[in-house]
């Protein structure tokens, strides 16, 4: 092939770098308007004085960040924090795990299972929150009810309003929002298994544990971290559930990082954006923390492989 053919070649599918930005242009505008731009005026809100009323009166540099950190509530906002999210992904996922076993075999009914599996997922979680508010009610809530009619309790229980109970009954709630994504995905990933796989081992006298343990977990790796990863980001975000749920209850001693930042600034005692806004840092910066270590244990994945 001659040196002509060759530079012929090279240069179909390719594109100038004028083309390339016009392509991208919208992504980048995108990207640009929801994401960079809140992130610049998040940070400089950060670093400002307001008003009751929301107006900006001045600066205040760091200030912000050290009242954060000073404030009394912070070590009890982030041991819930850390409580909701570690015990609601590690149920969500044994649980989904369970359950998405059961629905790749085939038994009669099962679309429809999988159909009604979805629906809490598919539902706005305000108003899943809210449905639990009214099952939850200490006077007329149908959890209450039950268990009063077949003989469990005397008296009814205040599952959003007693202390020892309040975390729980959250936690049951985030659990039942975060099941059926992570089921669709364990679906997916032990679809992906390949048949000769499992036939191999049950020829080489595996029992059902054994290959359980041996094989379909190890094949299920990559659907585990990902649940496991998008499940703590979406978990530690669950702004709905934690304050419909606790919206009762006065002070801090239920929230976590995410409904603490809001109260900064809308409902307690301080109203302060600046510190509202200084705290949303600090929860961006735990975000991004997890999505660092995704990142590498996935290149790890990738170096090992």
């Amino acid at each position: 092939m001659t040196t002509r053919g060759r530079r012929r070649r090279r240069r179909v599918g390719q594109v100038s770098s004028a083309q390339a930005w016009l392509w991208l242009a919208p992504a980048t505008a995108l990207i640009l308007g929801i994401v960079l731009f809140p992130a610049i005026m998040l940070v400089s809100a950060s670093r400002g004085e307001y008003s009751i009323t929301g107006l900006r009166t001045g600066d205040a540099g760091w200030s912000n960040y050290t009242k954060v950190l000073d404030h009394p509530a912070l070590g009890v906002v982030l041991k819930n924090t850390l409580v909701w999210v570690v015990v609601v992904v590690a149920l969500t996922i044994v649980i989904s795990l369970a359950l998405a076993q059961l629905l790749v075999k085939d038994f009669p009914g099962r679309r429809f299972v999988r159909w009604a599996v979805i629906v809490p997922w598919a539902a706005s979680l305000v108003i899943t929150s809210q449905l639990f508010v009214l099952l939850y009610d200490y006077n007329y809530g149908m959890i209450n009810h039950l268990l009063r009619s077949v003989g469990i309790i005397d008296t009814s229980i205040d599952f959003l309003g007693d202390d020892r109970l309040t975390l729980a009954s959250m936690i049951v709630v985030g659990v039942f929002v975060s099941l059926p994504f992570t089921i669709f995905v364990f679906i997916a990933g032990l679809n992906a298994i390949p048949d000769d796989v499992m036939e191999a081992a049950t020829v080489d006298g595996a029992s059902p544990w054994q290959r359980y343990r041996h094989v379909t977990l190890p094949l299920l790796k990559p659907a585990l971290l990902v649940a496991s990863v998008l499940n703590v980001i979406y978990v530690f975000n669950s702004f709905p559930i934690v304050y419909t749920l606790n919206d009762r209850n006065p002070g801090y001693a239920h929230d976590t990082t995410i409904t603490f930042m809001y109260k900064l600034a809308f409902k307690s005692q301080e109203k302060d954006v600046g510190m509202s806004a200084a705290a949303g840092i600090f929860n961006v910066i735990l975000i991004l923390v997890v999505i660092a270590i995704y990142m590498k244990v996935v290149s790890w994945k990738e170096e090992t492989r």
